[in-house]
């Protein structure tokens, strides 16, 4: 439980991080930004990581995975674009932080996380904050969750291999995927917009994730 000293230096630590390392560096999208000033990071980072969780770097949050950065995670959802009224399918939550700022975007938000012990924690930290329109899911999310699509928008929050055949399927004509594409230490981030059955795909920067594992994903040996 946080004393009310401790929240208020929280919250200025998020404004700055708004102020100072999203809206300085490029990120201009308003109801981005007003997500990352609500979203306390501190509560999605283990505890003893809790006075680092506004430095923009990715942190450890257990089992090999991480919290991806916070300028990489504001990029990629201003380029996945989302409105209030989108149902958004998100690959890899880990802690499920990128899972409650989408919730304060979208409509209706579906977290797939493949190790079990970090979906119980997104879980568990979503509802006691209150974020109810996320549903996490503990499944291979390379296969993506049928029951919720066709989707307005997806994300993928690890390197894949191949944008997964079926997350493309189960994405709405015009809807957005965004995923880092790549092997290990090489990859880009790539946004596609579905025109019929096939991605137009355009390419962006460069980026570091772990990898995606499941039937479409990285084969542990191959990574």
């Amino acid at each position: 439980m946080k004393t009310e000293g401790q929240a208020k230096v929280y919250e200025a630590q998020r404004q700055h991080m708004v102020d100072h390392q999203l809206r300085a560096r490029g990120v201009h999208d308003e109801r981005v930004l007003a997500a990352f000033a609500k979203v306390p990071r501190e509560e999605f980072v283990p505890e003893d990581l809790r006075p680092a969780a506004y430095e923009d770097r990715a942190l450890p949050i257990g089992y090999g995975q991480t919290i991806s950065q916070p300028y990489m995670v504001a990029v990629m959802l201003e380029m996945l674009d989302v409105h209030s009224d989108h149902t958004v399918l998100e690959v890899g939550a880990g802690s499920g932080y990128q899972a409650a700022l989408l919730s304060l975007l979208a409509k209706q938000v579906y977290a797939i996380e493949i190790i079990e012990p970090l979906a119980h924690r997104a879980r568990a930290t979503l509802a006691a904050l209150g974020y109810t329109n996320v549903t996490v899911l503990c499944a291979d999310g390379t296969l993506g969750y049928e029951p919720g699509a066709p989707y307005d928008r997806i994300i993928v929050a690890a390197a894949c291999p191949e944008l997964p055949p079926p997350l493309v399927a189960q994405l709405k004509e015009g809807g957005r995927i965004v995923a880092p594409v790549g092997r290990r230490g090489v990859q880009e981030c790539v946004v596609g917009v579905k025109r019929g059955e096939e991605l137009e795909i355009t390419k962006t920067l460069g980026c570091v994730f772990v990898p995606l594992v499941g039937a479409y994903g990285w084969k542990r040996r191959a990574w």
